[in-house]
């Protein structure tokens, strides 16, 4: 459950809601070309009012409301400004990384990432994300080790603060799959349960792709259940078909290159990744 915050004095509000009612479907708007379209103009130029803060983040992630031509929708916007410096990335490019991810997913016809853009907002630039209000269970959790559910794959075990035993297990789905092979091709660093959200329409989303890309190995994530899983026919097709261009303006020309190097290795492999025995490969903490 993400937990907002109403925003705090220094968060400058722009524009407001009014009377308009707030679209709160994740993907229903957004299924046909045309939808898409409508709604990359909401996300890019529309009156942004802060509606408040996600407490957990690391970085200023702040849930808005953006309205236009008589609709609003709301999204996640995470200026470049509020980003904390990390020692292995560079600073300010966090939010561009975001709208690679999604750049990746439209390229390669999955709608694995929410509709993202860079634009302009009350505390600058930064990414801006479609905000999925209407999310289920995900399939990614900590069970009790003797209630694992049928058709899930156990990844690490655990224990409460009563010594309780625990997995850390996620569902074997091939939409889960899919994902896997995603972020094996983005490098993505911090793939945690909460990043994987679920609608009720039976969609399946990632989200929180700021530190992806990197031109080292940085595979984190809690889908390994896949690990040495054969790529599907269909995914190794549209990764062939994959043209690293299109993310150009949004990367180093190093950090293309490495997506391209690792789309041929995976490819050429044949099967999904498995976990690196010299680092940590599962994110902290996992969900």
């Amino acid at each position: 459950m993400r937990s907002v915050i109403p925003p705090t004095g220094d968060q400058t509000h722009t524009g407001s809601a009014g009377e308009q009612s707030v679209s709160h479907g994740p993907g229903r708007q957004a299924r046909s070309g045309e939808g898409r379209t409508e709604l990359g103009r909401l996300l890019r130029d529309a009156e942004m009012e802060i509606e408040g803060r996600l407490v957990e983040a690391s970085n200023t992630t702040l849930r808005v409301i953006l309205s236009g031509g008589g609709r609003s929708v709301r999204a996640v916007y995470k200026p470049v400004r509020g980003e904390r410096p990390l020692w292995d990335f560079p600073h300010g490019t966090l939010a561009a990384r975001e709208v690679a991810a999604y750049a990746v997913s439209e390229s390669l016809g999955w709608d694995l990432v929410p509709p993202t853009v860079m634009r302009d907002g009350p505390l600058g630039p930064g990414s801006c994300q479609l905000w999925l209000d209407e999310t289920v269970e995900p399939p990614v959790d900590f069970v009790p080790a003797d209630e694992l559910p049928q058709g899930w794959l156990p990844i690490a075990a655990a224990q409460d603060e009563d010594g309780r035993p625990y997995l850390l297990a996620h569902a074997d789905d091939p939409r889960l799959a899919r994902l896997a092979a995603f972020d094996a091709v983005i490098n993505n660093a911090d793939r945690k349960g909460g990043h994987v959200l679920a609608t009720p329409d039976q969609r399946l989303y990632g989200v929180d792709h700021g530190i992806c890309f990197h031109t080292e190995d940085k595979l984190r994530t809690v889908l390994w259940g896949f690990a040495g899983r054969a790529v599907p026919p269909e995914v190794a097709a549209a990764l062939r078909a994959f043209d690293p261009g299109v993310l150009d303006d949004l990367l180093t020309t190093a950090e293309v290159d490495a997506v391209g190097t690792r789309i041929k290795q995976l490819v050429a492999d044949g099967r999904l990744p498995q976990p690196p025995e010299d680092r940590h490969a599962i994110p902290w903490p996992p969900i």
